[in-house]
């Protein structure tokens, strides 16, 4: 039998009609009938649906520097459960990814894992300081060739240096990630402000904060005539924003994380501190206005923001607990569960927003690319009738932060192959 051919029998292509996919080395062979596929290993895929590989534009990573959290290794192994094959590595790291050095380490770990490709993003500023430039021109130049770049985890917060940001990295197409939070109107604030904070006594988390830096980011992108992309959108006033943005057709992208998607403040009521999170759970009208925004198209991808954290990071009280949730390994049934399975995106929808776009805009090679002949093989195949509780014992992640442990939820992926070769298997590594 020929270790270089797979014949994927009865897949759903983007949840269209049946068909035969063939696999020969690194690339898609052939569509349909699966002639030439004599001595190739048979993967059996009736009533299961097969998306290009899915692309995550915002991963902690963590390695450098918080190795008991995560590490490169650990973090593509969750990300292949997942159905991912390309993640962008966020570089809040210690030391912070603000030099080639460190990106192109991150990036030579990513090759070393095996699992799926690490696209590092590289800091806005020097030491996320948000006073000085980084080497953005050295690291688009590196080896690892960022052309996304973000102090993710603090907002650039100075005009100016946002301008300037911009500025630079236009000439070659880059695009500024910006991690949308006022810090004066943050100050000390624990969860969303609104009746649920009102009511538990804990510091609020304005909508305002974050739509005030949006506001203004759009208007420099606009003015500069440059990219910038909005992290973790999580309010229908950001939404709005962005949509007016798009409207003038200003080079502006968005993203939302799975949990935002789903879950709301009323979930703090219970003092759990795996629900605390940045940006902070909003209400249920947000919740509503950001699935409304990722159908129509508003909001342009879905990113993780998978930020692990070890068990004493999150075990302690609500005031002291980290903020973050890892999402790798359950981003793809939340968006079932919340966009496909209530019928506001179908599967090619999903195909577009997990990985078309977020490739595009991360502007990867090899990703993000049609289930075709000739293209690379790079593909995830999903069984959307599965439904069963997460278990969290059961994560290649390191850590076990997620706010899903026992929740029923959708969708499984079954199998994951980068470049043609499978890292999950029946849904186990490889």
């Amino acid at each position: 039998m020929s270790t270089d051919k797979t014949l994927i029998r009865g897949a759903r292509v983007l949840g269209g009609p049946p068909t035969d996919v063939l696999l020969d080395g690194e690339t898609i062979a052939e569509v349909g009938a699966g002639s030439g596929a004599a001595g190739a290993r048979v993967i059996e895929a009736d009533g299961l649906v097969l998306l290009p590989g899915l692309v995550d534009l915002h991963t902690h990573l963590r390695e450098p520097g918080r190795e008991d959290s995560e590490t490169v290794l650990t973090g593509t192994r969750a990300a292949a459960r997942g159905g991912f094959t390309a993640v962008h590595a966020m570089a809040n790291t210690f030391p912070v990814a603000d030099t080639a050095g460190v990106v192109e380490q991150v990036w030579r770990l990513g090759r070393e894992s095996g699992y799926c490709d690490v696209q590092p993003v590289g800091a806005v500023t020097v030491g996320l300081g948000g006073r000085q430039l980084a080497e953005l021109g050295a690291m688009h130049e590196s080896a690892a060739g960022v052309t996304v770049f973000s102090d993710d985890g603090k907002c650039v917060d100075d005009a100016v240096i946002m301008r300037r940001a911009l500025e630079y990295v236009k000439a070659f197409d880059g695009v500024i990630a910006q991690h949308a939070q006022e810090p004066r109107l943050t100050e000390g604030a624990q969860m969303n402000e609104g009746v649920v904070s009102a009511e538990l006594g804990l510091g609020g988390w304005p909508a305002v904060a974050e739509e005030s830096i949006v506001s203004r980011d759009v208007l420099l992108a606009a003015h500069v005539g440059s990219r910038v992309h909005i992290c973790h959108l999580s309010t229908a006033g950001s939404v709005e924003i962005v949509r007016w943005a798009k409207s003038k057709g200003w080079r502006v992208t968005a993203e939302v994380t799975p949990h935002h998607l789903l879950l709301t403040d009323e979930l703090v009521r219970s003092y759990d501190p795996v629900y605390k999170v940045n940006p902070p759970l909003r209400t249920e009208a947000d919740v509503l206005a950001l699935r409304a925004a990722l159908a129509d198209g508003t909001i342009d991808c879905v990113a993780t923001d998978h930020a692990p954290h070890p068990h004493e990071d999150k075990d302690c009280e609500w005031g002291a607990a980290a903020m973050g949730m890892v999402g790798l390994e359950t981003a793809l049934s939340v968006v079932q569960h919340t966009m496909v399975d209530t019928g506001l995106l179908d599967w090619a929808g999903v195909a577009d927003r997990l990985s078309f776009r977020p490739a595009h805009i991360g502007r990867l090679t090899g990703h993000g690319r049609p289930v075709s002949p000739g293209e690379p093989a790079n593909l995830t195949l999903v069984d959307p009738a599965y439904r069963g509780p997460v278990d969290p014992a059961g994560f290649a992640s390191r850590s076990r932060n997620t706010p899903y442990r026992g929740r029923a939820l959708p969708g499984r992926v079954t199998h994951t192959f980068l470049r043609g070769r499978a890292t999950v298997t029946d849904g186990k590594l490889a």
